[in-house]
């Protein structure tokens, strides 16, 4: 749409070009028409024909200039839209876009200092959350050996017990000694539910001690292979991505997926990530029923949860889905070179 319009300014630049010269050879004819019809009519002519052309090629080459100033800033807003806040536009010759480009880039100047400053408060409030989860698994791990001491710690003791002295009670008192392996079995059958019960209740931290890459590698295809889906994966990291932000995207995979064995009946999920100089992006995409994104319902798919962890790193998540098409989930996150303690002051 902006480019139709950018053209449309180009032709009407031209056409003012035009309508000027052809008033000057109008007020030309009424005051010199004679000469017209002169002897000297040919090179009139002429001379009029060059006008007539060399006002439609100076106004072409001045709108095309002037289009170009505006298409280059228009491409780098089509850019920032897109999540790369590293965008500048060059020096201008001419003065006015000279100061139009420096006032852009003046704008982004801030618009990158205060999304490095969110990205970095958000990192913070991330930390800060993963150490409370720390602490609160720490004493969920107390409580759970206090629990296995009390219950199967005990119960293997009586098993235990039990099954020592079943060898000598069936020598002995066949009968008794089978009353004694039936309690054993059902011993048994009590710690076993016992065990699943505890752990039912485990957290596993699946970025604990490790990267997103490493931590992908184990989680994503044992996800898919358990939940009938076929995984597909490919990575670009170079390890320029912070801990906390490592830590979000795990948390938005882990949605989407989990999304995907929900809702969209599908057979084949694929993710893809990766980090350039600016920006890192993130595609999880599936083959199933997709859905009308008109019709989408507040919280629906989790896309809240997932919109809020991007936002609070100054990113964008974006639905594209088709019934009968498959769902793709991105995000797009900025980065930065480190934020020195100045810029955040």
């Amino acid at each position: 749409m902006i480019r139709t319009i950018l053209k449309a300014n180009k032709w009407e630049l031209m056409t003012y070009f035009v309508l000027t010269g052809l008033i000057t050879l109008g007020g030309f004819y009424l005051l010199y028409g004679d000469v017209l019809t002169g002897e000297n009519r040919n090179r009139a002519w002429t001379y009029i024909g060059v006008v007539v052309v060399g006002t439609v090629v100076t106004g072409y080459i001045a709108a095309l200039r002037l289009q170009r100033k505006i298409d280059l800033l228009d491409l780098n807003m089509l850019k920032v839209s897109k999540g790369n806040l590293a965008v500048r536009m060059p020096d201008a010759e001419d003065a006015s876009f000279g100061r139009v480009y420096q006032e852009f880039n003046v704008m982004m100047e801030s618009i990158e200092k205060k999304m490095r400053l969110l990205q970095r408060l958000g990192e913070q409030e991330v930390i800060e959350k993963e150490q409370a989860s720390e602490r609160a698994v720490i004493e969920e791990r107390k409580r759970m050996a206090r629990d296995l001491h009390d219950t199967v710690s005990q119960q293997l003791f009586a098993m235990h017990m039990s099954a020592s002295s079943l060898p000598r009670l069936l020598e002995m008192n066949p009968e008794h000694g089978r009353n004694v392996l039936d309690q054993l079995i059902q011993m048994s059958h009590i710690a076993q539910r016992q065990v699943r019960g505890l752990i039912a209740q485990l957290r596993p931290i699946e970025l604990e001690g490790r990267d997103l890459a490493a931590a992908l590698d184990s989680w994503f295809p044992d996800y898919c292979r358990q939940n009938g889906l076929k995984g597909v994966k490919e990575l670009e990291l170079d390890g320029g991505v912070s801990d906390a932000i490592e830590h979000q995207l795990f948390l938005i995979i882990q949605e989407a997926v989990a999304n995907v064995v929900k809702h969209a009946e599908a057979g084949l999920v694929s993710l893809a990530i990766r980090e350039s100089e600016h920006q890192i992006s993130m595609s999880i995409s599936d083959d199933g029923q997709g859905f009308l994104q008109q019709t989408e319902r507040p919280g629906s798919y989790g896309l809240s949860t997932m919109r809020e962890r991007a936002e609070k790193l100054g990113g964008q998540v974006q639905i594209i889905s088709k019934p009968g098409a498959g769902t793709t989930v991105r995000v797009l996150i900025p980065k930065f070179d480190n934020v020195s303690e100045e810029e955040t002051e």
